[in-house]
């Protein structure tokens, strides 16, 4: 089934022209026809049924059903904030943390991050990286868009209020463990750079109530540890689950 985000909500019964990025896929991609069913969703929890009403050139027109409330969305709300990799990991990070179903993404830049960015830089990556969300929801069926936060420095984010109730810091070698804590409701999950933080940020993060937590005993890329750290927070307190 074709799914295609709006950003405002249609009304039942009409005729809607669908975004031109989204046409563009449906009518050379997906080679969609009248009378193709779709859906589409608002980002806010609903999707529409709907069916292609018209395809001309590159652009796609679809008859808007009734809508439906379907929630895909973790019982754990998971805030990832990750140091900004390089090339296009951070992107591959932000398409797989939505799948995965974080709630929020909190894009940072540490002492040794290697990306830096500058303000023009940041906006526009932080629209590319929503847009990566939009395109993977669609693809995975959530229906809610998580959060993508623009790039910020990572002692702008530590000197804002918790992101969530339990926070984590992921790191190679072994500190406090997770399991001394109750993970309930919310978690944020810290992801460092390539090279590590440094010894005055890892203070910072325990003066902030980060505990350590370590995932086996293999040094782990960064866009690696995020998709790890998600599977392993969502396997053990969320929704993934293997099915019967």
């Amino acid at each position: 089934m074709k799914r295609v985000y709006v950003a405002a909500a249609p009304i039942p019964g009409e005729i809607l022209e669908l975004p031109e990025a989204a046409s563009l896929h449906l009518a050379k991609v997906m080679r969609a026809r009248s009378g193709d069913a779709l859906v589409l969703f608002t980002g806010d929890g609903r999707e529409f049924a709907a069916t292609v009403e018209g395809v001309r050139g590159s652009r796609v027109r679809a008859a808007v059903g009734e809508a439906r409330t379907v929630d895909r969305e973790s019982p754990l709300r998971i805030t990832l904030t990750q140091c900004l990799a390089r090339g296009e990991r951070m992107d591959l990070i932000v398409q797989k943390a939505t799948e995965l179903g974080a709630a929020r993404i909190i894009p940072v830049l540490s002492r040794r991050s290697v990306v830096r960015l500058d303000a023009a830089q940041a906006r526009a990556k932080a629209a590319h990286w929503r847009a990566i969300a939009v395109s993977a929801c669609e693809q995975c069926g959530r229906n809610r868009l998580p959060v993508v936060e623009s790039p910020r420095p990572l002692s702008e984010h530590l000197s804002a209020p918790a992101a969530a109730g339990c926070r984590l810091l992921l790191e190679p070698e072994p500190g406090p463990g997770a399991k001394d804590h109750r993970i309930d409701g919310s978690v944020e999950i810290v992801i460092g750079p390539e090279g590590g933080f440094d010894p005055e940020e890892l203070e910072a993060f325990r003066v902030c109530g980060f505990t350590t937590l370590t995932l086996g005993p293999r040094v782990l890329r960064t866009e690696t540890a995020a998709l790890a750290a998600l599977v392993w927070l969502q396997t053990r307190h969320g929704d993934l689950r293997a099915g019967v």
